[in-house]
């Protein structure tokens, strides 16, 4: 298996990717040359997204949907053209089904509130896992506390997996929706959401995937999953900050009521009554991140030209060489050893505090992320208030992992562990 994803993966040259997409990769901080290795947080953007956005600008300035002008129908034709790419992306069935948010949290904080507000009553129950980051977490306890509904939590096996037998007791015809990550961005995780999709559907509860550490990583395929509600964000797969989607099956988004109200996601306005747009257009108020959008469409373009099964099978390799060197250095416990990993590497060091460590890696230009990572519950499932984690991207390779290791022996040597 080793052998088919290295003849896989060496299709594409990663290294040029790297090179010739990425100039921030060339620059030193602290007079290290950089190692980037906070993926998690937020991707590098390549040139051509960055040169995308500069281009709408300059030459393409507009608002969108309210104007016969040329600037404006140019500007609304790129912008509606990425919903396009994203239902291609994720394979939805229609475009009414991509709604532009801001982000992961603002698609799920939709959810809650929109569809919450419909479906939820007193007693009824959502069920989380105990791996959730606080934006799949805190929404549904805002609601809960609204609408007289009950969380209920998956628990977390000791190597860092859904106990899918505890799942499937909590499981109820009281439950009316299932809110899970599809990638622990703590641990790395990756979970079942066909499965969990599966046995949910079996008690009549809707689910909702937080995909926003999956989308940049593997293929995702909505319909395949069969999931009501899925959610990420652009800026975690090369794309800008401040846009995200969510996709939501149309039989709930005609359903559900408007989450904010404004101009663009109307039919008509009196003092006596509104009317409302369709979906997705209805979940839309205001004018939006216009640009952000657009960039986005240039990231899932930039994506789908190296290919997301080459993406996947070049970052396994990666991540693979740095768990085995990672292993060797004593004093050094992986914070999770989940039975299936995406790019994300969390550990503990003995004695040395986690922030200490990120400190003391930036200063050999290693940029990684130390903290709880919003994802308090995990943590404290396995006893610890902060971690390190390193995670990984297309653009990394090898000798990033070395670099990574190399600053994390100094670590040990700094503060003169054993």
């Amino acid at each position: 298996m080793k052998e088919a994803v290295q003849s896989i993966a060496t299709t594409v040259d990663f290294n040029r990717i790297r090179s010739r997409d990425f100039p921030i990769l060339e620059r030193e901080v602290n007079g290290k040359p950089l190692v980037y290795l906070d993926n998690a947080a937020s991707s590098q953007m390549p040139r051509q997204v960055a040169d995308r956005l500069d281009r709408y600008h300059r030459m393409e300035h507009a608002n969108v949907h309210r104007g016969i002008h040329t600037l404006s129908q140019e500007a609304t034709d790129a912008y509606e053209a990425t919903r396009e790419k994203v239902k291609t992306f994720i394979n939805a069935g229609s475009t009414d089904e991509i709604i532009y948010t801001t982000g992961t949290t603002d698609s799920i904080n939709l959810v809650a509130n929109s569809f919450g507000r419909l479906k939820f009553g007193k007693d009824d129950e959502i069920i989380l896992s105990q791996m959730e980051h606080h934006a799949n977490i805190v929404p549904w306890q805002m609601i809960a506390e609204q609408t007289g509904a009950v969380i209920k939590v998956i628990p977390v096996t000791d190597r860092g997996d859904i106990d899918m037998q505890a799942y499937k007791e909590l499981l109820s015809d009281k439950t009316k929706l299932v809110a899970v990550v599809h990638v622990s961005n703590a641990l790395g995780t990756v979970n079942p959401v066909r499965e969990i999709t599966e046995m949910a559907r079996q008690h009549g509860a809707a689910v909702l995937i937080d995909g926003a550490q999956a989308v940049p990583h593997q293929t995702v395929d909505v319909q395949e999953i069969d999931c009501d509600f899925y959610a990420f964000s652009a800026h975690k797969m090369c794309g800008p900050t401040g846009f995200g989607i969510l996709y939501g099956k149309k039989e709930h988004l005609d359903a559900m009521p408007p989450y904010r109200g404004g101009g663009d996601m109307i039919d008509k306005v009196t003092f006596e009554k509104t009317t409302y747009n369709i979906a997705p257009f209805k979940f839309e108020a205001g004018t939006p991140p216009i640009a952000a959008g657009i960039g986005l469409g240039a990231a899932i373009d930039y994506l789908q030209e190296i290919g997301m099964d080459q993406i996947a099978l070049r970052e396994q390799q990666v991540v693979d060489y740095a768990l085995s060197k990672i292993r060797d250095i004593n004093g050094i416990r992986l914070f999770g050893e989940p039975e299936k990993r995406a790019s994300a590497i969390a550990f503990v060091f003995d004695q040395i505090h986690a922030h200490d460590v990120g400190t003391i890696l930036d200063k050999q230009g290693v940029a990684v992320r130390t903290g709880h990572h919003c994802a308090q519950p995990i943590l404290e499932r396995f006893g610890e208030s902060a971690t390190t984690r390193a995670s990984f991207s297309f653009y990394n390779n090898e000798e990033d992992a070395d670099r990574l290791v190399e600053g994390l022996n100094y670590v040990k040597e700094f503060f003169q562990t054993d």
